[in-house]
C-alpha cells in the first residue's frame, strides 16, 4: 500500500534505514572503544557523540586530539569534513524550508549522510509530498539510526578494549560513504568533484594535522563549481 498519511512515512523512513543498522551499529561501537583509548571518560564520551552528532567529524577530532594537535586545528579540520552538511542543508532546504522553526532545528541536528542520501532521494521521487510528510519521512530517516548510534557508543565505551581487534569495526566507515555517495554521482560535475577531492586528498596526504582533508575538500567544491559552470555555458551556445 502507498504511504499517504505523515505517520506512513515516517514508518517508511524506518524501513529504508533499515541497511544503515550494519553501518551505525559497528561504527558506534568504534568510535566509544577509541574514545575511551584515547583518555575520554565514560561522560565526555557520551556527551561529545550527543552534541555533535556526526561520526566522521568526531573521528577527525577525536585523532586529532590523540596527536596534540592545537585546538583550532581541531575544530577547523572537524568543520571541514562536516562542510558537506551545509551543501546537504541546501539541498534540503527547498523541501524542507517551509517547516516549522522547531522542526528546521531538529532537522539540521540530525541531518547526516544517511538521513540526507535516503530524504533527497525520496522527495525527488515524490515531489507532490507535504511538509508535514516530508518532515516525517526525515524523522523515520533517524527515527532507529540516531538511538542506535547512541547506545552503540555507550556499548563500545563501557565495553572498551574487550572488544577483540577480529571484529574489525573499522570497516564501517568507508562501507558506508561509498554505498551512499555512488548513486549520488549522478552527473559529470558530481564526479569532477570526487575525483579531484580523491586525487588532492591522496596528494596531500603528507600535510600536518590531517589538513589534507581541508585542501581536499576546497579543492573538490572548487572542482565542481567550476564543472557545473562550464556545463552551463556549453549548454547555452547549443
Amino acid at each position: 500500500m502507498t504511504a499517504t498519511t505523515p505517520n506512513s512515512y515516517f514508518w517508511r523512513g524506518i524501513r529504508d534505514s533499515l541497511p544503515f543498522v550494519f553501518v551505525a551499529g559497528p561504527f558506534g561501537l568504534l568510535f566509544g572503544v577509541l574514545a575511551v583509548e584515547a583518555g575520554l571518560n565514560l561522560l565526555e564520551t557520551m556527551t561529545f557523540t550527543m552534541t555533535v552528532f556526526a561520526g566522521a567529524a568526531q573521528f577527525t577530532a577525536l585523532q586529532l586530539m590523540q596527536e596534540n594537535t592545537p585546538t583550532l586545528i581541531v575544530l577547523a579540520s572537524a568543520l571541514a569534513v562536516n562542510l558537506r552538511v551545509a551543501m546537504y542543508s541546501a539541498s534540503l532546504t527547498p523541501y524542507l524550508g517551509a517547516a516549522p522553526l522547531w522542526q528546521r532545528t531538529l532537522a539540521a541536528y540530525f541531518t547526516v549522510d544517511q538521513s540526507y542520501a535516503l530524504s533527497i532521494v525520496r522527495f525527488e521521487l515524490e515531489p507532490e509530498m507535504t511538509i508535514a510528510q516530508r518532515m516525517a519521512y526525515f524523522a523515520g530517516t533517524v527515527g532507529l539510526i540516531a538511538p542506535l548510534w547512541y547506545l552503540a557508543t555507550l556499548a563500545g565505551a563501557m565495553m572498551g578494549a574487550q572488544i577483540p581487534e577480529s571484529w574489525a569495526l573499522d570497516f564501517a566507515l568507508p562501507i558506508a560513504f561509498l554505498a551512499m555517495i555512488a548513486p549520488m554521482l549522478r552527473t559529470p560535475a558530481h564526479v569532477i568533484a570526487a575525483l579531484v577531492s580523491i586525487v588532492t586528498a591522496i596528494l596531500a596526504a603528507g600535510v600536518p594535522y590531517n589538513l589534507g582533508l581541508l585542501i581536499a575538500g576546497f579543492a573538490g567544491m572548487m572542482a565542481g563549481a567550476q564543472a557545473e559552470l562550464a556545463l552551463e555555458r556549453k549548454a547555452r551556445t547549443r
